[in-house]
C-alpha cells in the first residue's frame, strides 16, 4: 500500500451516536453527512436503524436536515442493485435518499457531488461516515472530507447476515490500524489535514461527558486564539 495513512480516520467513535454534528457544522465547515449503511445505520442488509445508532442519526438530520444526509452504499444504489430495488426501498422505509454510483468506494466522488448539487461547493465540506478504513475512511481522505470512522454496529447472531469476506478483512484493517503495534501507531500519526478542523484535541468531534456545549465552548475558545494570535501579529 504506497500510502497507507489515507485509512487514517480523523475520529474514531464506537457508534454514530458519539459524533457531535452541531461542532462539525458550526465548527468544522461541513454542510453535509454521507453514512455507509451496513453496520453503520443499520445491521447488514436491514432496513431499520439500529438502535444504537437511532440517536446519531436523529442529530445529523437535526443538525444537517433530511436534503444533506444521504447514504453511500457499496451494495444498495450500485451495479449490484438491479433497477435500484434496494436503494428504493431503503429511502422508503429509511426515509434517506441513497446515492447512485456506479464506482464503488473509494471512488464514486462524482456522484455524491453531484447530489448535493449547489449546497456542496469542494468535498472538503463534507462528512464521511463508515465501519470500513479501506472504503469508507479512504475515501473521504482522498479527496479532503472529515473521516469518522465507527466500530461494526452488530456482532455474533445479529451480524449472521454480513458479508462473510468484508467481515473478515474488516477485522484485518482494525488490527493493522488500532492493534498495539509501531506500524498502526505510524499510520495514524500520519493522518491527513483538514482544511477546516484543527483537530480533536483543540476542537473535539467526539460526544463525552461533557456534552456539546463543552465542545462548542472548546472550539470556540480555540478560534479566539487564533484571532488573538492574528491581532497580535497584525
Amino acid at each position: 500500500v504506497r500510502r497507507p495513512y489515507l485509512a487514517a480516520p480523523h475520529v474514531h467513535v464506537v457508534t454514530i451516536s458519539d459524533v457531535n454534528y452541531t461542532a462539525l457544522r458550526d465548527q468544522c465547515g461541513i454542510r453535509a453527512v454521507v453514512f455507509d449503511k451496513d453496520n453503520t445505520l443499520t445491521a447488514p442488509y436491514a432496513t431499520k436503524v439500529h438502535p444504537n445508532a437511532e440517536v446519531g442519526l436523529r442529530s445529523a438530520l437535526d443538525v444537517f436536515g433530511q436534503s444533506n444526509v444521504a447514504i453511500l452504499s457499496n451494495s444498495a444504489g450500485t451495479k449490484d442493485d438491479p433497477g435500484y430495488e434496494d436503494a428504493e426501498r431503503i429511502e422508503k422505509e429509511m426515509g434517506i435518499a441513497v446515492i447512485r454510483h456506479d464506482e464503488k468506494k473509494p471512488g464514486g466522488l462524482e456522484e455524491v457531488m453531484k447530489h448535493f448539487g449547489d449546497d456542496i461547493s469542494d468535498p472538503s465540506q463534507l462528512c464521511m461516515v463508515g465501519d470500513r478504513l479501506l472504503t469508507d475512511v479512504v475515501f473521504g481522505n482522498l479527496y479532503g472530507m472529515i473521516t469518522v470512522h465507527c466500530d461494526p454496529l452488530c456482532e455474533g447472531e445479529e451480524n449472521k447476515n454480513d458479508n462473510k469476506v468484508a467481515s473478515v478483512v474488516r477485522s484485518g484493517e482494525n488490527s493493522i490500524m488500532y492493534g498495539n503495534w509501531f506500524g498502526g501507531r505510524a499510520i495514524r500519526r500520519r493522518t491527513m489535514m483538514h482544511a477546516v478542523w484543527p483537530g480533536e484535541e483543540k476542537c473535539p468531534l467526539v460526544l463525552n461527558s461533557g456534552g456539546a456545549s463543552n465542545v462548542a465552548e472548546s472550539c470556540n475558545n480555540e478560534d479566539a486564539a487564533i484571532g488573538s494570535s492574528s491581532m497580535e501579529l497584525n
